[in-house]
C-alpha cells in the first residue's frame, strides 16, 4: 500500500542525497576551473552516483529499520560497483590527454566563470545525476524479500556491466596498437553495436530501476533510466561522438552502415 510506504524517510533521503550532489559537483567545478580542466566532471560522474548510493544506505539504515538488508545491500553494491568501475576507467583514459573536445567547444577555448561552468556543466549534471539516482534512492527503503523482477533486474545489470566493461577494454586495446591509428574499431563486442559502453550504462540503470520496481512507489522512477537512455542516445553520448567521428575517421559512414547503433544486432551484409 502507497500509505504503508515511508515517504517521510525517503524525502531525508532524497534530500540528503541532492545535498551529496550539491557538494560533489561544487567541488568539481572549483578543480576544474582551478586547473583550467573541465573534463575532470566525467571521472566524478560515476563516482558521485557511488557516494549518492552510500548516502541512500547510511540514511535509510539510520532513519528506515525496517527494509529489507538484501536488496538495501545488493542495490547499493551494484551502483557503487557501476560507478567506481566507470569512473576509474575514465580517469585512466584521460590520464596525461588534453581537455575534452566537448568542453573547449563548449567554452571558447577559455577558462569560464563560475556562474557559466556551473549554468552549462555542474548544475545540469548535477540535477541529472540526483534525477537517474531515483531509483536507488527508494530501493533502500524497500521491505519484503527480492522477487523475480528484482532478480531479473540484477541480471539486466550484470548484462550492461559486462558490455560496458568488456567494450572498454577491447577499445583500449584497439587504441594502444600504433598500427590501428586512424582505424575504425569493429571488432568484439563493437561488431555487433557502435556503443556497446552506452548500451551497458542504460542496461545498468533499467537493472537498477526493476530491483526499485518490485514495489509499487520504484515503478515511479521509470523515467530515471529513460532519462539516462535519452541522455547516451540524444545528448551527451552518441550524437555527439558521432559527429566528431564523421570527420576525423574517413571509414566511419561505412561502420556506420552496417552497424546496429545502440542495440546489439548482427551486422547488415553489403
Amino acid at each position: 500500500m502507497m500509505t504503508d510506504y515511508p515517504w517521510s524517510k525517503l524525502l531525508l533521503t532524497s534530500a540528503a542525497s541532492l545535498g551529496a550532489v550539491a557538494v560533489v559537483m561544487g567541488l568539481t567545478c572549483a578543480v576544474a576551473i582551478a586547473r583550467r580542466r573541465h573534463s575532470i566532471v566525467d571521472v566524478v560522474w560515476g563516482l558521485g552516483f557511488a557516494i549518492v548510493a552510500v548516502v541512500g544506505m547510511v540514511t535509510s539504515v539510520g532513519w528506515n529499520e525496517d527494509a529489507d538488508d538484501l536488496r538495501r545491500l545488493l542495490v547499493v553494491a551494484m551502483t557503487v560497483a557501476w560507478g567506481v568501475r566507470l569512473g576509474s576507467y575514465i580517469g585512466w583514459r584521460n590520464a596525461g590527454q588534453p581537455d575534452d573536445p566537448r568542453y573547449q567547444y563548449l567554452f571558447r577555448g577559455e577558462n569560464p566563470r563560475v556562474a557559466e561552468a556551473v549554468t552549462k556543466v555542474y548544475l545540469p549534471q548535477g540535477l541529472a545525476m540526483w534525477f537517474v539516482s531515483l531509483p536507488v534512492q527508494v530501493a533502500v527503503h524497500h521491505d519484503g524479500s527480492m522477487g523475480v523482477i528484482g532478480w531479473s533486474g540484477v541480471a539486466i545489470w550484470a548484462v550492461g556491466l559486462f558490455f560496458e566493461t568488456v567494450g572498454d577494454a577491447q577499445m583500449a586495446r584497439f587504441r594502444g596498437d600504433p598500427a590501428n591509428k586512424g582505424q575504425v574499431m569493429d571488432r568484439g563486442l563493437w561488431r555487433y553495436t557502435r556503443h556497446p559502453n552506452y548500451f551497458g550504462d542504460s542496461c545498468v540503470w533499467f537493472g537498477i530501476f526493476l530491483v526499485a520496481a518490485e514495489q509499487w512507489p520504484g515503478v515511479l522512477t521509470v523515467l530515471s533510466p529513460v532519462a539516462m537512455t535519452y541522455l547516451l542516445v540524444a545528448k551527451t553520448g552518441k550524437s555527439l561522438l558521432e559527429r566528431s567521428m564523421h570527420t576525423s575517421k574517413p571509414g566511419y559512414a561505412d561502420y556506420v552502415a552496417r552497424t546496429s547503433g545502440f542495440v546489439p544486432w548482427p551486422p547488415r551484409q553489403r
